[in-house]
Formats: structure tokens, C-alpha cells, sequence
């Protein structure tokens, strides 16, 4: 069986970047400086074990969100938008909560 690819896909990821966060006061949505336009981002509430993941072409915040009892589904607001040197992370009290850290790597 012969696959054929019709759009340009790169054969490496030229950039990553990781990071957390402990948000101690009123939770808000968040903004993530990579120094690139993310290509997929995932988020991981480390607390709760729930998490969000976005990949290229999906609409501004769009995410499919897996939550700690394994089901999931794709959210259609606050979840993640991609900018040219970042992202956002919507509020989602899943995702955002006070006192919960969260971790995210991003690829570009």
C-alpha cells in the first residue's frame, strides 16, 4: 500500500521549550513566552493529572483536554492559543487553579 502525503510536514522540531508554573493568588488565563510560534503545545496540571493538548491547525482556543479520570474531549473555549512567540492558556479552573502547579512543553 503506497501512503501519499499531500501536505510539507519538516522531518525535525527546531525549537522547545518547557516550563511551570505555581499560581498562588486569583488564577487568571496565562501567557507563555517561547521565543517561537508553537507548533504543539501540551499543558499538564501535575496536581490534579489533568491536561490540555494543542497542535497546529486547531482553532484558537481549541484543546483537547484529558481530565485525572481519563476521559476527553475537545474544549471550544479557554483553552490554548498560539501566537508568534507564545502562547495562551485560557481559564480553565481544570487547568488554572490556585495552589496547583501546572507544567508545559511547547514544539516549534
Amino acid at each position: 500500500m503506497t501512503q501519499t502525503i499531500t501536505e510539507k510536514w519538516p522531518t525535525n522540531v527546531l525549537r522547545i521549550a518547557t516550563g511551570r508554573y505555581l499560581d498562588t493568588g486569583t488564577v487568571a488565563a496565562y501567557e507563555f513566552e517561547t521565543g517561537f510560534k508553537p507548533r504543539y503545545v501540551r499543558v499538564i496540571n501535575n496536581t490534579s493529572g489533568d491536561e490540555y493538548c494543542w497542535i497546529e491547525g486547531m482553532t484558537d482556543a481549541y484543546a483537547v483536554k484529558r481530565v485525572a479520570a481519563g476521559t476527553s474531549a475537545q474544549t471550544t473555549s479557554l483553552g490554548i492559543t498560539v501566537g508568534e512567540r507564545g502562547f495562551t492558556m485560557g481559564l480553565d479552573l481544570d487547568m488554572n487553579a490556585t495552589s496547583e502547579q501546572v507544567s508545559w512543553v511547547a514544539f516549534g
